[in-house]
């Protein structure tokens, strides 16, 4: 890209050969990390690791489930790596030089040195160590930074866009490691401070958020009538709400997709850029022929019309990039609020929105899909963008020929007059349609059972007449049909190319959902947040570790007794009898489910859910 965006420039710094030699001082900064982290378990004394201690541990760059802290950090340094997931989606960069049937390696080669050469933006964010890891996480940023500056100023300016070109693909890149520089020198300064002394150590972190114990509260409160009315737009478009967080993932992939659509509209309009002067040079030609020709030509008429169609396509194709983006940006909104919508019915075990195929899916597919959906989502919108772009520019091109060329050509009493019998005809089949129905509701069918039915039952009546009516308009529905058909197949390629970048919404047929390999991921990733980050099932974990811990205190503390308060002590068996009167005088259906003792008989248990049903 840098070669082709300054083609009369000669820059320096060759970014590609920066990325190969910037795995050195990652790899550099992930040992002293490894080094810096401890491991939980110990190696037996007959393993060769044992003689490494409890030192060079294995460290993440991220929790890809249930990180809720930091995650406008991580998707800021997901957004750095835009232009070089840019690379990668253009196929561009290609470390090795291998046969073509062994490119899908070759891809995977500069996938896995991409990551490794941004691995320490996202493991020095997450490190324990904040002190050491914001040095190095600020030195490694600067050099970045640095190095893209330099890219930058040498070569500002490019031969499709012009001025600042450069500037328009690497901005993102630069805004994003600028905030790195500052949040990393924002923790130092505070790391610094708790290592004077000048604040407290922040405690262990809860396995339980604070808005996942929000939710729950929410669930155990006695539901209220809402006090003030919803405005529209919380209504139609979106609701804030404090009981729920998007994960670091969502922001994150959301982020980049940003970036990296940003980053695929100039590249696509630098092309368009170069179609446009290749195209002017053809039409010059054209051009010249008819001077030649002195516009007597034979095929005169032919050029003139090939000259408009390429001033409309072109016309068309820059008046349609606003729409088409306006579409993709729109979708990135939408798949936030359809994730939240649809976690929250598996929250509460609503699966009737999911295909029935995907309500029990296999446990490794789920895994492998929330490593996939990030990476397909992205590239779903950057191909949909592009399909969804084509698309319009067609439906343009229809348009201006259609209506607007007409009226230009001084042809307008003809487009209105067919376009008014186009309109008039399919008015009179929909209109036959439509009395179709009327006459099935007033004549064929019985009347209402009751006044308070909505519609009449289905019970045939005057069945001889009906049968006469089915007769005569067999032979005109087959006619009638292809015109469906073709309707059927025409709605369906406009909703499949416009729907192509949503992944949260299959876009095959009913049994067909499964061929959808991008709704797979989609429904993959949500059962595995569902299964990790259950507010519920998390509280419920963060009971029994905070249970545990005290258990543990309590036996390890020699004089714990002496520590107890003088009041009254009450018994663990009391207040668990205590606390299930309570729940179940809250919820006395739950006496039903009720494991019976062996004194009571079935008898009693029939005479108590008589009880409770009364």
């Amino acid at each position: 890209m840098t070669r082709q965006l300054n083609g009369t420039c000669t820059s320096s710094v060759d970014m590609e050969l920066f990325l190969h030699y910037s795995l050195i001082p990652s790899l550099f900064i992930i040992l002293i990390l490894s080094f810096l982290q401890r491991r939980e378990h110990r190696r037996q004394r007959d393993d060769t690791s044992y003689l490494l201690g409890n030192r060079f541990g294995i460290i993440m760059p991220l929790d890809f489930v249930g990180t809720f802290s930091n995650r406008w950090s991580y998707g800021i340094a997901f957004g750095a790596t835009a232009n070089k997931v840019m690379f990668l989606f253009s196929e561009g960069y290609q470390p090795l030089q291998i046969p073509q049937w062994a490119q899908a390696f070759e891809l995977l080669i500069g996938g896995i040195e991409v990551g490794l050469s941004h691995f320490p933006f996202f493991a020095c964010l997450s490190s324990e160590f904040q002190l050491v890891s914001s040095i190095l996480g600020f030195c490694y940023s600067l050099i970045w930074f640095a190095v893209t500056v330099l890219q930058v100023s040498q070569c500002p300016h490019g031969q499709f866009v012009g001025k600042y070109e450069t500037l328009m693909f690497y901005w993102p890149s630069l805004l994003c490691l600028a905030f790195l520089l500052g949040r990393f020198l924002h923790m130092f300064v505070k790391a610094l401070r708790v290592h004077l002394g000048w604040e407290f150590q922040v405690e262990e972190k809860s396995v339980l958020e604070t808005h996942q114990a929000e939710h729950v509260k929410q669930l155990l409160r006695t539901p209220r009538p809402q006090e003030k009315k919803k405005s529209w737009f919380q209504t139609r478009i979106y609701e804030w709400d404090p009981c729920f967080q998007f994960p670091s993932r969502m922001i994150g992939t959301i982020v980049l997709a940003f970036i990296c659509l940003y980053l695929f509209i100039v590249i696509e309009f630098c092309v368009f850029v170069y179609v446009r002067d290749e195209l002017d040079v053809f039409e010059n030609k054209l051009e010249s022929y008819i001077t030649f020709t002195n516009h007597s030509g034979v095929l005169t008429p032919v050029i003139l019309q090939v000259k408009e169609l390429i001033s409309v396509t072109k016309g068309v194709w820059v008046a349609t990039i606003l729409p088409a983006s306006l579409t993709c940006v729109s979708y990135l909104f939408h798949i936030l609020v359809c994730y939240r919508k649809h976690i929250k019915r598996l929250w509460a075990g609503d699966k009737h929105f999911l295909p029935l195929k995907f309500h029990n899916p296999a446990s490794s597919a789920s895994v492998v899909a929330i490593a996939r959906y990030s990476g397909w989502q992205i590239a779903y919108v950057l191909w949909g963008y592009l399909i969804i772009h084509v698309v319009q520019s067609l439906c343009g091109m229809a348009i201006m020929y259609g209506l607007v060329l007409p009226i230009v050509h001084n042809q307008g009493l003809e487009m209105l007059q067919g376009l008014g019998i186009g309109i008039l005809t399919i008015s009179i089949v929909v209109g036959l349609m439509i009395l179709q129905m009327w006459i099935a509701a007033s004549f064929f069918l019985q009347p209402k059972l009751g006044t308070a039915d909505k519609q009449k039952p289905l019970a045939l009546n005057n069945r001889k007449a009906f049968h006469n009516f089915s007769y005569f308009l067999f032979f005109y529905n087959v006619l009638l049909g292809l015109g469906a058909c073709l309707s059927r197949l025409l709605i369906s390629c406009l909703l499949g190319t416009w729907l192509i970048a949503r992944i949260d919404r299959t876009i095959m047929q009913n049994g067909y959902e499964g061929a959808d390999m991008g709704f797979s991921a989609w429904i993959g990733m949500l059962y595995v947040d569902h299964y990790h980050t259950n507010p519920v099932l998390v509280s419920f974990c963060h009971i029994l570790i905070a249970n545990h811990k005290e258990k543990k205190l309590q036996q390890t503390t020699k004089y714990w007794c002496l520590n107890q308060s003088a009041g009254p002590r009450v018994s663990a068996r009391s207040r668990t009898r205590w606390f299930l009167l309570q729940t179940l005088i809250n919820n006395p259906r739950l006496i039903i489910h009720r494991k019976l003792k062996s004194g009571h008989s079935s008898q009693e248990s029939q005479i108590l859910m008589a009880c409770l049903e009364s």
